[in-house]
């Protein structure tokens, strides 16, 4: 067990990628080897990762687990218990591989290293310190999102769960002149630090309950505990604030607003943060914890509810939308719902095998669309484009393999992973699954849409005979992107000046990177290193699901056994679980999931809801073919006859303009409000006890100077003018002192005779 020995490399090996390039890269490396540096610590996670998954492997089906101690984080202290007790409080900085963070680790150094790869091409007109700087933190993303699956305890993994939260701050607003790339960064880390806050309140209940923040026991201890069905007890809490968390991560309802919002980072960062990787951190820790949450299956409920609810909505909202990038950010939230809808049903595994086929499917959408802008110079309306499927043949090809296997097609990935959570839907709540079905076919509908409008139908872009300096130097001083300015750089002419680099106010060129200098070309293919990626992700969008075919195809749905131990609690603590009925769907599905997944439906029930549900996605696909190729005028017609519902969606609901007007707004008259106590009773009182300090002090003065010195120097006054008659006793003659002898004891006598 070599190689399972030393996970705890996997993370150092990115994590020492980002220190070399932000200490030393900034300052001295060229762009090619600041990459190539990034990409090799990715590769040697990657080769590492291989080697403990294929060695824990060979171990038993119930032995699949591993734990590393890398060293004690917190000793032992002695600590009150919440019970009267002393117990200790001890935390180890651990790691732990099993099923769930075994596949975990391959998508992260799998997908991510071919993201390294792909940016290497996409970043090649950024500065040459900004390329060091855009890969540092590309590296410590993966070190803090490796850090956080690889957690064996809750406080290791909220390193990472707060490490990933920054890294997609900085990533976010990389171009940090652009004001809107600045605003969606601080947009990212202000809304996750909401849900933080219920996720650390969460782990504090942890510890306060359980004395461990260690996964393993906490899931033991809880499987001994009785399901809380009748009421809303301790566990139901802890998950509760645990689901808080998740929210802002995974955005879901009603903190996903930061996710649409991080578009504004390059294209390469859209693929592993906020499609593969880092969003699906909710939905990990949710799995991670799932004796826990069967256990507590009200809150179960509420996860499914805001999962199909989250998924609805966000389809809805990217039916109208034009950026090909945003299209893609609500389908990742509409995705993400899916897999917590599956979550909440008790469908673990289905859950956990979404993430796995989504984050290929996705990853290679975001960067088949960034390799759409980059041959379009810039440009992410898909109103401005169209016809590129003869410019772009791979890019088609592989956008299209990603497009079914999104809409469930079959023999696609997504195909297998989404019919099996619309199946445990349709056996735990009939309502969540035609939600869920109509998400589905609105999920069909809009990829189709933004297929056809990029590579179908007539060229609708600019010409690139007369598009040079000239236009970009128009666009610019209106403050706007032209299409021929790769990444809007020249709309943004500070920004390039900051950044001491030229690249950002020229055009791309032809010489396969598209991102030189001099007029553009027109569309062109990618170069390979962004094309290879788009390949290798393809196969993977293809074969994914090939590992959890179920009963009904002949298949025995292996990713559900694999990851079985997982979501279940230890064998000599499973026992001891109650066999109390759960009320409910969602409890009674969380039993299910936790059995394995046993079924009332017939074989023949399943492949019907399977035939529906492709034909459902065949049907979303073609009529998005009828909309935006062959009968065009219907989409147009439809938008003036459904004025009020399409402008609802393509204002996204107005949610961002509501919680402008209530939250931040609030927030700001809160802030102007506690700003002018401060200012008015705060420094106030501060300034009025400086004044009645001053006044003191001047009354002071004036009595030591009037009462204690004219006290004294009076003294000194009467000392003095005493001295005028005392020193004629003194005047140094002997006659004179004899008289006054004389005279007393004429005194002394006469008064001894005048008493006696």
């Amino acid at each position: 067990m070599t190689g399972v020995q030393y996970i705890w490399l996997i993370p150092v090996l990115p994590g020492l990628g980002a220190a070399v390039n932000g200490l030393v890269g900034i300052r001295a490396f060229s762009r090619r080897t600041a990459g190539a540096l990034a990409c090799a610590t990715m590769i040697a996670a990657l080769a590492l990762s291989l080697v403990a998954f294929w060695q824990m492997l060979g171990l038993p089906a119930d032995a699949r687990a591993y734990d590393v101690t890398v060293a004690q984080w917190f000793t032992a202290i002695p600590l009150q218990m919440s019970d009267g007790t002393i117990g200790t409080f001890q935390v180890p900085w651990g790691f732990r591989l099993d099923p769930l963070s075994g596949m975990m680790l391959l998508i992260i150094t799998g997908i991510g290293t071919l993201i390294h790869v792909y940016s290497t091409a996409y970043m090649a007109d950024e500065p040459r310190a900004g390329v060091a700087r855009f890969f540092c933190y590309l590296n410590l993303f993966c070190f803090f999102m490796l850090m956080l699956v690889l957690g064996n305890n809750f406080l290791v993994m909220f390193v990472g769960w707060e490490g990933v939260g920054l890294c997609s701050y900085l990533l976010i607003g990389y171009w940090y002149e652009k004001k809107s790339a600045a605003d969606a960064g601080k947009k990212a880390f202000i809304t996750n630090r909401i849900g933080d806050w219920g996720f650390i309140l969460g782990v504090f209940l942890v510890f306060m309950t359980f004395g461990t923040f260690d996964f393993r026991a906490i899931q033991d201890a809880a499987a001994a505990m009785p399901i809380e069905s009748a009421g809303f007890g301790v566990l139901s809490t802890i998950c509760l604030l645990l689901f808080v968390g998740a929210t802002g991560k995974s955005a879901q309802i009603p903190l996903y607003v930061w996710l649409p919002d991080a578009m504004e980072g390059p294209t390469p960062v859209s693929a592993l943060i906020h499609a593969a990787t880092m969003v699906t951190a909710g939905v990990y820790m949710i799995g991670r914890n799932a004796v826990l949450f069967s256990h507590a299956p009200q809150v179960m409920a509420i996860v499914a509810i805001v999962g199909v609810l989250t998924a609805f909505m966000a389809a809805s909202i990217g039916l109208v939308q034009y950026d090909i990038k945003k299209v893609l950010a609500y389908s990742t939230v509409s995705q993400l719902g899916y897999m917590f809808t599956a979550m909440g049903i008790g469908a673990f595994s289905a859950g956990a095998f979404h993430l796995m086929t989504h984050a290929f499917f996705k990853a290679l959408l975001f960067l088949g669309s960034g390799s759409v802008i980059h041959a379009m110079a810039g440009e992410q309306d898909m109103r401005r484009m169209g016809g590129l499927r003869k410019y772009l043949p791979v890019t088609f090809a592989t956008m299209m393999i990603g497009t079914l296997a999104i809409a469930g097609i079959f023999p696609f990935a997504g195909f297998f992973s989404k019919d099996e959570i619309l199946f445990r839907a349709f056996t735990a709540n009939k309502a969540v699954w035609v939600i869920g079905l109509a998400a589905a076919l609105m999920t069909a509908f809009y990829m189709g849409r933004l297929m056809f409008m990029t590579f179908y139908s007539a060229y609708r872009g600019p010409a690139w005979e007369t598009a040079g300096h000239a236009a970009i130097a128009l666009s610019a001083a209106h403050g706007v992107a032209h299409p021929a300015d790769a990444h809007g750089h020249a709309a943004t002419h500070d920004r390039g000046m900051a950044h001491g680099s030229s690249a950002h106010a020229g055009v791309p060129g032809d010489d396969g990177g598209g991102h030189g200098h001099g007029p553009w070309h027109g569309p062109h293919e990618s170069p390979t290193p962004m094309t290879f990626p788009l390949m290798a992700l393809a196969v993977g969008a293809i074969v994914a699901g090939f590992v959890g075919i179920p009963a009904a195809l002949g298949g025995g749905n292996a990713i559900e056994q694999f990851l079985e131990p997982s979501f279940t609690a230890s064998a000599a603590h499973g026992a001891a679980a109650p066999a109390a009925p759960a009320e409910g769907a969602a409890a009674h599905a969380a039993e299910e999931g936790a059995a394995g997944g046993a079924h009332d439906v017939s074989r023949g029930v399943e492949l019907g809801l399977m035939g529906l549900s492709v034909l459902i996605a065949a049907f979303g696909i073609g009529l998005a073919y009828r909309f935006y190729v062959t009968r065009p005028e219907i989409a147009e017609g439809l938008a003036v006859r459904w004025a009020g519902p399409h402008r609802l969606l393509s204002n996204k609901y107005y949610v961002d303009e509501l919680y402008g007007a209530t939250i931040v707004s609030g927030t700001f008259g809160s802030a102007d409000g506690l700003w002018t106590v401060d200012r008015r009773v705060v420094d106030g009182a501060v300034n009025g006890a400086g004044r009645l300090t001053i006044v003191g002090s001047w009354a002071s003065g004036l009595t030591d100077k009037r009462v204690v010195d004219g006290a004294v120097n009076l003294v000194g006054w009467f000392v003095q003018e005493s001295s005028l008659v005392f020193r004629r006793l003194q005047t140094g003659l002997v006659q004179n002192y004899a008289l006054l002898m004389l005279v007393g004891i004429f005194a002394f006598v006469s008064v001894y005779l005048f008493l006696r």
